[in-house]
């Protein structure tokens, strides 16, 4: 008996097994609610697909014919219906091709509503898995603040007793530093006392022989440079007079010297120092001289009158203008030509008249028509005015006699000094010789040289001590 009952409780248990397995592949391509995101409930297609089946089987019906019992009659009523079917098959085909397609749509909506549902199973277990994981990171953190609650707490409380610990020991190291320092400065005051009293004594002893040394040695020093600056300057000097004495004898006796050439001669100094030292260095008088490079570049033949130790000479040079001088002094003239400029001994006069008529573009006289007998400046302004170009330029410099300055100090410092030259009176000369586009400008202004003019009013310092020197200009027309 009981041997006869296994094979039926193995076919049943098979066939539970069996209607599992349906279930479950019913269940995997039908997702139900049980299946489905948690808190939302997904649609039942099975309504739907009891529906669809049912549709294909009237679709699938369409065209047959009900079996009937068995007989003669029926046979006749069964082939009666098989025909009129046949018949009616053209009127019935475009109702079942549109069923067909109709139940196409379904089951394509039945698919498209299936992958969704797959979809929200999808979505709802990896919702869960996420809740799951957000849990536990919720989990781990509360954990993470406790222990920090715990940790707090407890750094709180060591805390309170480190800073009580670190308050007393520095109460204590504050005592011992006080006591220390006082200390210290006791004997700090102690030794300072004493080293100042020692060092005020060795200091007053020290600087009192110091000062004493020192004085000594100083004037000393200052008397041996005294008397070697006064021999030096003797042996110079001795030796210039030997020179110029021995230059004198050997040249011959010009008779057409000027008046200012011959006054000068009289005197019987050394007119270069005398220029170095009241008209002002070589270097000096170059810069001053610059204003007038803005007139002469790009001229072709200049000359240079009274060119002295050739600084106008150098300008030129260096602006590539071509120019040569002329001085009484052979010992300037050979001062300019030991620097490689054209210079030669001459008396204006008779060399203006040596030259062609319109041969130069360009005369520079400075400093020399103070030195003139008077009456011959007139003749001085014609030769220059007619050995010039048209075009030409000539600029004379001299002492200007509207500056009151001049004659309390600079003018009568040179004893060849014939008399002062004023703009107007040169002007009218130049006029008179063919020049025109006359220009005068003020060099020099006295203030420099004189700082305590700065303390009058500027309307009067410039009408009275204004430039120490003047500029004309004239241009050949």
């Amino acid at each position: 008996m009981a041997g006869a009952e296994d094979p039926q409780a193995l076919k049943t248990e098979e066939l539970v097994a069996m209607l599992r397995e349906v279930r479950e592949r019913v269940r995997a391509q039908y997702p139900q609610t049980s299946a489905g995101v948690p808190g939302v409930a997904l649609p039942d297609l099975m309504p739907l697909v009891h529906a669809r089946d049912a549709a294909q089987a009237k679709v699938a019906a369409i065209g047959s014919v009900n079996p009937r019992a068995g007989g003669l009659l029926n046979g006749l009523i069964q082939g009666a219906k098989k025909l009129v079917a046949r018949a009616l098959d053209w009127h019935v085909r475009e109702q079942v091709e549109f069923n067909r397609n109709a139940m196409g749509c379904v089951e394509a909506a039945i698919e498209a509503l299936n992958e969704t549902n797959r979809a929200l199973v999808e979505l709802g277990s990896r919702m869960s898995i996420l809740s799951a994981r957000q849990q536990e990171i919720q989990d781990m953190l509360n954990a993470r603040q406790q222990e920090f609650q715990d940790l707090s707490s407890h750094w709180v409380a060591w805390r309170e007793e480190w800073e009580r610990k670190l308050s007393v020991n520095e109460i204590q190291f504050l005592r011992s530093v006080a006591d220390l320092q006082g200390a210290f400065q006791h004997r700090v005051t102690l030794m300072e006392s004493n080293f100042r009293e020692l060092m005020q004594a060795q200091h007053r002893d020290f600087e009192g022989a110091l000062e004493r040394g020192a004085i000594e040695v100083q004037k000393r020093l200052w008397a041996d440079l005294e008397q070697i600056r006064i021999e030096y300057e003797r042996l110079i000097h001795n030796e210039l007079r030997v020179i110029r004495q021995r230059a004198a004898a050997a040249r011959p006796v010009e008779t057409a010297l000027p008046a200012a050439a011959g006054a000068a001669a009289e005197l019987r100094f050394d007119y270069g120092r005398f220029a170095e030292r009241f008209r002002g260095s070589a270097e000096y008088v170059r810069e001053k001289q610059r204003f007038y490079l803005a007139f002469f570049t790009g001229r072709q033949a200049v000359l240079d009158i009274g060119c002295g130790r050739g600084e106008f000479l150098e300008l030129m040079r260096e602006a590539g203008v071509e120019a040569r001088g002329i001085d009484l002094s052979r010992e300037s003239v050979e001062q300019c030509r030991a620097r490689g400029l054209e210079a030669e001994e001459a008396d204006l006069f008779a060399y203006l008249a040596s030259l062609p008529e319109a041969s130069l573009d360009g005369i520079f006289c400075a400093q020399v028509v103070e030195h003139l007998p008077p009456e011959r400046l007139p003749e001085m302004v014609r030769l220059a005015a007619s050995r010039l170009s048209r075009g030409g330029v000539l600029a004379i410099e001299t002492p200007n006699p509207e500056c009151l300055a001049i004659f309390a100090v600079h003018f009568y410092l040179d004893p060849t000094h014939t008399r002062p030259v004023p703009h107007p009176l040169l002007a009218f000369y130049m006029e008179e010789c063919g020049l025109g586009r006359i220009e005068v400008h003020k060099l020099s202004p006295a203030a420099e040289s004189m700082p305590a003019l700065a303390s009058l009013p500027a309307d009067f310092r410039e009408g009275f001590f204004g430039g120490l020197d003047y500029a004309i200009l004239g241009r050949k027309l």
